[in-house]
């Protein structure tokens, strides 16, 4: 991994411009390679192995939105990968009217108070907990903080074994281990799902040129989905009906199919979340930005959407074109394959400046659009608002001691990040 030692208080855009191209090539060097060849390439562009790559956000939306042309179950599409670990009844599930009914059933756990609450209730005493650690003086491992938070959060979310209620108690069927909140062994265990999740998700890092899997590949992704998924069973017959894996069983879905919706949560949950909470704290740190946000607390929206926007966790979105079709002018064929370079639509309306006023172009294109547009996003802007409010509490800017970019990941992240107030 690489790691870097921080000795004075940076504060240009070039210094997290290099930040940030490291994390991408140290993560996955692949990933860097097509976004740095994109970035000569018109809006849409058909590159030889790959398909049909877009990197204009208009276009990108259009092709999120347009689900009568292009599907996730096909070739190119995340949920192809899914249905070779999962089985065909998932890949219906991705086109059907059950996912449908499963996004309005479980609406009401997303809106903006019920984030609030999740959060606060999932994660709200190891925040406490940090902030106390910073006024002390101590130093904190921002990066290790949030594999720890996202995993607490997505267990309760789901209805999984664990920690529900930050006091120790439970609802609804809900389960507890009798555990602190803040109990080393127990944050043990949500990183170690947290890491299955970066080994499952490292075994699409092959697919760009194509999502088909080879065998011994499924057979290794399926030993890490069950252990990824080892309370599902029982927390399905038990979930609360405030829960995921509640709703799901309400609703009639198999248990098949809801480990694989529990896998594809829990990556969606864990992964995404930790590096865009992360690299925001990171981004307004090498900005010297943070100064701006503790003069104008008011600025704290913007600054959670810009670190979103910049930072755009899922950089890539695959679609399989299901009929032909005409986008930006370019003729695409059913069974050609289109790479959505979001990160690129993103970041082209400028750097990280949290006095930027809202894009409409962009919108919340780190979320996707149409009826894949993740659930979360309330519950990710949430956890990062929370993350900053609580190393700003002080009133004073926090120092980025040492940090190191993972190494060999699909959602580009940091493995540690150190920091400490003042």
């Amino acid at each position: 991994m690489t790691s870097t030692k921080i000795n004075k208080r940076p504060g240009t855009g070039k210094a997290a411009d290099r930040y940030e191209a490291r994390l991408l090539w140290t993560g996955n060097r692949g990933l860097y390679a097509l976004l740095q060849a994109a970035r000569q390439t018109g809006p849409i562009a058909r590159v030889p192995r790959l398909g049909w790559v877009v990197t204009d956000p208009v276009l990108a939306r259009r092709v999120l939105n347009d689900h009568a042309h292009f599907g996730m179950a096909g070739e190119g599409g995340v949920g192809h990968l899914w249905t070779q670990l999962f089985g065909p009844e998932m890949a219906q599930f991705f086109g059907g009217a059950r996912h449908a009914e499963l996004r309005t059933r479980a609406r009401d756990l997303f809106t903006e108070d019920s984030a609030r609450t999740l959060v606060e209730r999932s994660q709200g005493a190891h925040y406490r907990a940090m902030g106390a650690r910073l006024a002390a003086g101590e130093t904190v491992d921002v990066a290790d903080a949030t594999r720890v938070l996202a995993g607490r959060l997505v267990a309760d979310l789901l209805g999984l074994p664990g920690e529900r209620h930050a006091n120790g108690s439970h609802t609804n069927g809900s389960h507890t281990n009798g555990s602190h909140p803040n109990d080393g062994s127990t944050d043990d265990s949500y990183r170690r799902v947290f890491a299955a999740g970066e080994r499952l998700a490292g075994l699409a890092m092959g697919t760009t040129a194509s999502t088909h899997l080879p065998p011994d590949v499924i057979d290794e992704a399926r030993t890490v989905v069950d252990e990824i998924t080892v309370g599902v069973d029982e927390a399905y017959r038990t979930a609360g009906p405030d829960t995921i894996l509640g709703r799901c069983r309400e609703m009639g879905l198999g248990l098949p199919l809801t480990r694989g919706l529990t896998t594809l949560l829990a990556i969606a949950g864990t992964e995404t979340g930790a590096s865009g909470t992360s690299r925001t704290v990171a981004l307004l740190h090498d900005t010297g930005q943070q100064e701006l946000l503790l003069a104008d607390p008011a600025l704290m929206a913007n600054a959670v959407r810009e670190g979103l926007r910049v930072a755009t966790p899922a950089p890539v979105i695959g679609r399989h074109v299901n009929r032909d079709v005409t986008v930006g002018g370019r003729d695409l064929r059913e069974g050609d394959r289109i790479l959505l370079l979001t990160y690129l639509a993103d970041n082209g309306a400028g750097p990280f400046d949290i006095r930027r006023d809202y894009v409409p172009e962009t919108r919340q294109l780190w979320f996707g659009a149409g009826r894949h547009l993740c659930l979360g996003a309330a519950v990710a802007r949430t956890q990062v608002t929370r993350m900053l409010e609580t190393l700003l509490h002080e009133g004073r800017p926090y120092r980025i001691v040492s940090r190191q970019a993972a190494r060999r990941v699909l959602v580009p992240t940091y493995a540690s990040l150190e920091i400490t107030i003042g």
